[in-house]
């Protein structure tokens, strides 16, 4: 065939081609007109999809269906948190929740609305102003002015002055267990803000349920614990910080330890071993000051004398009675019978002998770190701060390290650096009988026998054990009442004047 024909033939092929797909267009395009003008034949329906389950969590006992309130709060859950209730999605019903109604910031209206005489009293108790606490720490190292309470300490990065570093101090060390913090980590301090710091039941580190009741001693303890005023009472008392000065000595699992370190099993409070709790002598602290409690005010009792001011006493033939407020068990107040007390009542305060051991740690070392140096740390993990313990164990020999910051306690935000604390020793057996500036022999404990220090991130050292006025000791009142030793009078009489007295 000549190369003609074929480009005739080649051609021929394409132009039917393009004639076919023209024709198909078309075809396709007036399928498509019809099938908008027309109606398609009726087919059945495909079989339905079966509808998906419901949950029926709607509203907010739907998802917390597990809250138990007493009767008195049975209420809705939006009287106290708001949000929106009969709501199934979870955004919509959290719309202006409040997590924490109970909160110094919000109580005012979640809890005042009902309460309002008890929450102007709670408001200005030590609880919520820990007055004492704070204006003794800021005097030490040269505050003048007294502050009314946590908000107001001064919240600064330029920590140029002991003042300032101590006031951070406060911040974020110190105040971890008051009513404006849900406390630390560990199973035994974990509590709830503000009135539920003290009227809701936590356990475990978690809420029990919403039933608010008069303050347990668990309650008491998830502040007043460590060598304070509280663990004391049950005769509990820290082991130092170091791995090597703890027991149990463990090398593998982790021991649990609810108050954030081990204890000594000391000797507890005698009123703790008849089953007294802290609410039946400390009945009204939470709300405002308790009336003046003395030893002698219920065991030097007697007819015709007014009694101490407890609901739970009462005066009985020639007795005085103590009713426990969560027991209900009885007890009659055994009365003040050795001649020792009419001679030294008015010089000696009572714990000089009754006490059976007292706190006496010194002196304690807080270190504000921003270096990244860890190492030097690594036997002192265990800090009585879950944040600082939990920064320490991560970053020992880890990689992705967590940066070096520690939260306020107050307001949650973080700032560079660490405060580390250490003691010069630890020790309960000898206490520190000391005649306070009123001319009475008490017992006293080194409270405020601290020494602060700085480093910045670089090295740079810049306070090296700054110590405050004084000699940092302090009066207290231990609760580990017991008997009397024998030899009680060694305790003191080298404080006595020459008469004896």
């Amino acid at each position: 065939m000549r190369f003609i024909d074929v480009a005739i033939l080649w051609y021929s092929v394409k132009i039917m081609n393009c004639y076919f797909a023209l024709l198909l267009i078309i075809l396709l395009f007036l399928s498509g007109c019809r099938a908008e003008e027309t109606p398609p034949k009726t087919q059945a329906s495909p079989p339905a999809q079966p509808a998906m389950p419901t949950t029926g969590k709607i509203g907010c006992v739907g998802c917390h269906d597990n809250i138990k309130l007493d009767p008195a709060h049975d209420l809705p859950c939006i009287s106290c948190h708001k949000g929106l209730d009969n709501e199934g999605r979870i955004e919509q019903a959290h719309a202006g929740l409040i997590a924490r109604p109970a909160h110094p910031a919000n109580m005012a209206v979640a809890c005042g609305s009902c309460h309002p005489q008890q929450l102007k009293e709670a408001a200005q108790s030590l609880h919520f102003t820990l007055h004492n606490e704070i204006n003794a720490i800021r005097r030490h190292f040269g505050a003048q002015a007294p502050l009314d309470a946590p908000p107001d300490i001064p919240d600064t990065t330029a920590l140029s002055t002991p003042q300032a570093l101590a006031d951070d101090m406060l911040r974020r060390r110190c105040l971890r267990c008051h009513v404006y913090s849900p406390g630390d980590d560990y199973p035994a301090i974990t509590h709830g803000t503000g009135c539920s710091a003290c009227h809701l039941p936590f356990e475990g580190g978690k809420l029990q349920s919403h039933a608010f009741v008069p303050p347990t001693d668990n309650q008491c303890l998830s502040c007043h614990y460590a060598n304070y005023v509280g663990g004391d009472y049950y005769g509990r008392y820290e082991h130092d910080y170091h791995w090597e000065y703890r027991t149990p000595y463990t090398t593998r699992n982790t021991p649990t330890r609810p108050y954030g370190i081990e204890n000594h099993n000391l000797a507890a409070d005698i009123h703790q071993q008849r089953g007294l709790t802290c609410i039946d002598c400390h009945q009204s602290s939470g709300h405002n000051r308790s009336p003046a409690l003395t030893c002698d005010g219920c065991h030097d009792w007697r007819p015709g004398k007014p009694a101490p001011l407890l609901r739970n006493l009462q005066a009985r033939d020639k007795t005085l009675v103590l009713t426990s407020r969560r027991s209900g068990k009885e007890y009659t107040i055994p009365a003040m019978k050795h001649p020792v007390h009419q001679l030294y009542r008015k010089s000696v305060a009572c714990q000089v002998c009754h006490a059976q051991w007292s706190v006496n740690d010194s002196t304690t070392h807080l270190l504000l770190s921003k270096t990244d140096e860890y190492d030097p740390w690594e036997r002192l993990t265990v800090q009585s701060s879950s944040e600082v313990e939990t920064l320490l164990e991560h970053n020992l020999g880890a990689t992705d390290e967590l940066p070096t910051t520690m939260r306020d306690g107050l307001t949650g935000a973080s700032r560079p650096g660490i405060w580390y604390q250490g003691f010069g020793q630890r020790r309960w057996e000898n206490m520190l009988i000391e005649k306070d500036t009123d001319g009475i022999i008490k017992v006293f404990r080194p409270v405020l026998d601290l020494r602060l220090s700085m480093v910045e991130a670089d090295g740079q050292v810049i306070f090296d054990n700054i110590k405050g006025a004084g000699t940092g000791l302090r009066p207290y009142t231990p609760h580990t009442t017991g008997h009397a030793g024998l030899f009680y009078l060694d305790r003191f009489k080298h404080l006595l004047s020459p008469n004896g007295k």
